[in-house]
Parts: structure tokens; sequence; C-alpha cells
């Protein structure tokens, strides 16, 4: 999707930058047998100013046309730049307390459930509200039921997607039972 809607405005871009030139040399008259029209103002206090017009300067490629659409593509590139370490306390299941390194792209480092927390770090990343609020602490003054769900508490901190990540997870109220959930697998699913 990404590299369709970046093709989408190189190529209208390119169309133009390749006109301008022909289009100002002849409003210039240089190549005009008769009267132009021209949107630049040819009487009043705004005639003197011309625009300087040239060609359009192109847009940056997108890293997965550096290499011509081998190699890594836009997602996948967001995907290697993802190492976390998540430390987890207080969950009362086996095997699930401790500090945790999760490397994506490929996946690797010490996580129980890798692969799966790098897919739901994947799936997230895939929308623009998930990347927003994946990592987001619930907002000071927020409305949250008095639901306690346990003791377990976590700290997740390092890259996602090349952002820095340093948020804390616990499971006090409702609010915070909702974050962790959606943290699940990245964080152990203590239900």
């Amino acid at each position: 999707m990404l590299r369709r809607l970046a093709l989408t405005a190189v190529v209208p871009l390119a169309v133009l930058a390749a006109a301008v030139p022909a289009s100002t040399a002849t409003a210039s008259g240089s190549a005009s047998s008769g009267p132009v029209p021209s949107v630049a103002p040819t009487s009043g206090p705004f005639a003197a100013a011309r625009p300087a017009l040239g060609p359009l300067p192109m847009p940056l490629p997108l890293p997965g046309f550096l290499d011509d659409g081998e190699g890594t593509g836009a997602g996948e590139g967001d995907e290697a730049r993802t190492r976390l370490t998540v430390s987890v306390e207080n969950t009362g299941v086996p095997g699930a307390d401790g500090t945790f390194e999760l490397e994506c792209g490929p996946t690797g480092g010490t996580h129980p459930e890798g692969q799966a927390a790098c897919d739901r770090l994947a799936e997230a990343g895939a929308t623009r509200a998930g990347r927003q609020e994946l990592f987001r602490e619930t907002p000071e003054g927020t409305m949250c039921t008095m639901i306690h769900g346990g003791d377990a508490t976590a700290r997740i901190v390092g890259t996602w997607e090349g952002r820095a990540v340093d948020t804390t997870a616990s499971r006090r109220d409702g609010c915070e039972i909702a974050r962790w959930n959606s943290l699940v697998p990245v964080l152990p699913d203590v239900r």
C-alpha cells in the first residue's frame, strides 16, 4: 500500500518536473509565436515580482525503492528496527517473571514467545491507531473501572519501528488490564 501511494505521488511530480521547463520557455516568449496567457500579473505592484520557475525537486525515494524491490520493503525495514527489553514481575505464572530480550526482523533474543510477540508488534504497527496507542500509558484523570487484575508489573524499554519505547504496565485497574492484554504476547498472558 505504501509503495503504491509513493508511486502515485512520484509519477505526477516527474511529469510536472518535465513540463515546467517547457512551459517556462513558452511563457517567456523564446518559443512562442503569439501572446501566451499567464497567471503572473502584467501590470500593477506585483508585475515586477516574477516567480523563478524551474524544475521541481524530486522527492527522496522510500527505502523499498532503493534496491529496485529486492530485499526489505517498507514494512520489513521497520520490523528490523525493533529491539525491546521486557522485564516482568509478580505474575504468578511459572516462567513468566524475568527479563527478556526481544528482537524482530529476524526474530531473536530470549523472549519465550519471540515470533508471536514480533507478529503482534507488526500487526499493531500496520495501523495508525496501533502505532499511536500500543505503548501509550493511560492518561492521568482517565476514569477506569476499579478492578484489580493482580500484582503483575512490567517495564518495556528499547526501540519499536525506530521509535524509543520506555513504558510500564500493571494490572491495577480496568484501563491497565486492557493495556496489558493488548500487549500479549509481548507481555505474558496472566488471565
